[in-house]
């Protein structure tokens, strides 16, 4: 019992550890979001700019494969119906989520989206898992990670987990 405790306890240490040592410098507060144009799970492709005109986002970059984004998927969820029922400043269409999956079958991420009552109606992905050029274009090493993104196309935040934007992004809320 001592073993177990005392590894689990070296293993949360590693991962805080590693997470606090990580600095996702590939993307900065107040830049441009890079642009994604990448199909969703019906096939047609989404573009990030025009989704986002006129609303907030939180872009959330996960993987049906991931352990931690499958466990931060229901707080993603609640920040979800409850800020998409508000309205905000400076956005005449609110807030809504956008997916990016870092997946590469296309069965098991359709079958995550489902199973964890993702209903927002933006999920894309190129199934290229790493080797996807978001990757690199917003800096992803790790992930869950997400990005709040204002009406003018602006990144306003970044987090380590969806729920983590939760306090800001009501601060936009009317």
């Amino acid at each position: 019992m001592k073993k177990t405790l005392l590894m689990v306890a070296l293993m949360l240490g590693f991962l805080v550890s590693a997470n606090a040592q990580y600095s996702n410098d590939a993307v900065k507060l107040g830049q441009k979001a890079p642009e994604l144009a990448y199909p969703n799970p019906a096939g047609k492709v989404l573009k990030l700019s025009e989704i986002n005109k006129g609303r907030y986002i939180l872009l959330d970059c996960w993987a049906s494969w991931c352990g931690p984004c499958r466990a931060s998927n229901p707080g993603l969820v609640k920040i979800y119906q409850e800020a998409s029922k508000r309205k905000f400043k400076g956005a005449p269409k609110g807030f809504t989520v956008v997916s990016f999956s870092l997946d590469q079958d296309g069965n098991k991420w359709k079958e995550a989206i489902a199973k964890d009552n993702l209903t927002w109606e933006y999920h894309m992905s190129d199934l290229k898992g790493w080797q996807s050029i978001v990757s690199q274009s917003y800096g992803i090493q790790y992930i869950p990670q997400a990005f709040l993104i204002d009406p003018n196309g602006n990144i306003i935040g970044k987090y380590g987990r969806a729920e983590e934007a939760a306090a800001d992004i009501m601060k936009y809320a009317e």
